[in-house]
């Protein structure tokens, strides 16, 4: 696995439950056997302690997946703002905008033409 997927399994669990702490070694685990190979981290008496068991009812392989997709889906929908973030006039452009009306058109217009290239899904 790479270190982008590890991302995403982190971001996953930690959405489901901010704050766990987990660790595991060798390969990410990428199907429900492997996710019972994560060792969970959790504090008694201010010592952490590591088990092999899940301590968290409410992360399953199943609901930790499902929010991985979730998030490349959203993520997916948004890749056209993106691409407009990437070719839309800087902000100093901008700020020059407001003193210049000829400069504002030309904003405005460059934006619409951002817009028509890269729309809004569903819009």
């Amino acid at each position: 696995m790479s270190q982008e997927y590890d991302i995403k399994l982190t971001r996953a669990i930690r959405n489901l439950k901010a704050d766990t702490e987990f660790t595991y070694g060798g390969e990410s685990p990428d199907n429900a056997e492997d996710f019972k190979k994560i060792r969970w981290i959790t504090y008694e008496n201010g010592e952490a302690v590591i088990n092999t068991t899940n301590p968290h009812s409410e992360l399953t392989w199943t609901k930790v997946k499902a929010e991985m997709d979730r998030s490349d889906a959203e993520y997916d929908a948004n890749e056209y703002a993106r691409k407009r973030q990437a070719e839309y006039p800087s902000v100093q452009d901008l700020v020059v905008a407001l003193y210049d009306t000829d400069d504002k058109t030309a904003i405005d217009a460059k934006r619409a033409e951002i817009k028509l290239k890269y729309p809004k899904p569903g819009a």
